[in-house]
């Protein structure tokens, strides 16, 4: 039995969606392929190399304080998108659902999760700066960005709960 639209929040769905990001495109194997494989000077490989921005991995060549602000950065950027689509109000004041404000919702969790996601991990790194702290969250919320719109559409007709 499939399960259809209504058994779907917003929330859930985009969670999934940043799971799935996060799980296949951060996976060391993606990462390896497409530093391989793509031309950073081009905006397809630009933009597969993005997606690859929260990569995670099990190196035992790395110090095991950087391999777990690696993965503490990709576990976070799941745990806040999940955070923040509960938080922003768009979608739940929506009249009716599957509206563009939801669509926006998703994608500015999405946006705000790499952003904190990053700046967090940061101050785990063996020597933090405010700059390094500073620079990673851009680049986080620069990943959100771009990459952020799939959470969005995946956010896109969910049903809000009414708790």
């Amino acid at each position: 039995m499939a399960l259809g639209n209504r058994y779907k929040t917003a929330p859930g769905a985009g969670t999934l969606a940043a799971l799935i990001l996060v799980l296949v495109f951060g996976s060391p194997w993606y990462s390896d392929w497409v530093q391989a494989n793509t031309n950073p000077d081009t905006a397809g490989g630009w933009w597969l190399r993005l997606l690859a921005w929260p990569r995670w991995s099990f190196d035992t060549d790395d110090s095991l304080r950087d391999v777990v602000v690696g993965d503490l950065k990709a576990i976070l950027l799941v745990v806040l998108t999940l955070i923040f689509l509960y938080l922003l109000p768009g979608s739940q004041l929506a009249r009716a659902r599957g509206t563009i404000s939801q669509f926006l919702a998703g994608w500015g969790a999405y946006i705000f999760a790499g952003a904190f996601a990053a700046l967090l991990a940061t101050l785990f790194l063996t020597n933090p700066s405010l700059l390094g702290a500073f620079n990673a969250a851009g680049s986080g919320a620069g990943y959100g960005f771009f990459a952020g719109w799939i959470v969005g559409l995946a956010s896109l007709g969910g049903r809000r709960g009414t708790r």
